[in-house]
This record gives structure tokens, C-alpha cells and sequence, in this order.
């Protein structure tokens, strides 16, 4: 069956920088598209950012560009999102999906 884990969230100053991870497992993960969606305190799910299976086409919400990059290892089966010049705004759960699969999601917060 499909298994998506998060990681790497926590607390992090503003400005500071994190890295999150997804281990997946029971798909062709090295042929999948992945996204990574966040959904904050009262707002709807959003897009973060979204990879092909081979790394050659990466895309971003509008707001993430140039902070945020998505990377993938197919051969560790793992999707990656760096974090950097984080804000208070970035506080939200992250989720990892993969078609209709989600992971259970790791809460980022940002805050002084």
C-alpha cells in the first residue's frame, strides 16, 4: 500500500531555514510526480511546490519562489523541501501526495 512519512518539521525563528522530508513507499515512486501542500490554522490546503519523477521540471506557488526547493532522491525513494528565509506565514502542517495519497503531515512553525 501507499506510504507517504514527512519529516524534519519544528520550530524555527523567522528567517531561519528547515528541511522536510517524505519517504514513500508501495508505488513506482522514480515515475511519480510529487507535490508538497501546506494547509495553516483556518485556511484551505494550498500548493508549495510540485516535481516530475525525473527532476527535470520543477514548479512553485508564487510565494515560495526563491525561498523553497523541492528535490527528490528516487534512489531513497524520498522527496525533500528546503526551506529558507522562512516567515510567520510559512507556519503550517506540510503535507507530502503523491495522486490521492497523502502522508500525515509535519507541522512547521514559525515564530520568535
Amino acid at each position: 500500500q501507499v506510504q507517504l512519512v514527512e519529516s524534519g518539521g519544528g520550530l524555527v525563528q523567522p528567517g531561519g531555514s528547515l528541511r522536510l522530508s517524505c519517504a514513500a513507499s508501495g508505488f513506482s515512486f522514480r515515475y511519480s510526480t510529487m507535490t508538497w501542500y501546506r494547509q495553516a490554522p483556518g485556511k484551505e490546503r494550498e500548493l508549495v511546490a510540485l516535481i516530475n519523477g525525473d527532476s527535470s521540471s520543477a514548479s512553485y506557488a508564487d510565494s515560495m519562489k526563491g525561498r523553497f526547493t523541492i528535490s527528490r532522491d528516487n534512489a531513497k525513494n524520498t522527496l525533500y523541501l528546503q526551506m529558507n528565509s522562512l516567515k510567520p506565514d510559512d507556519t503550517a502542517v506540510y503535507y507530502c501526495n503523491v495522486g490521492n495519497y497523502w502522508g500525515q503531515g509535519t507541522q512547521v512553525t514559525v515564530s520568535s
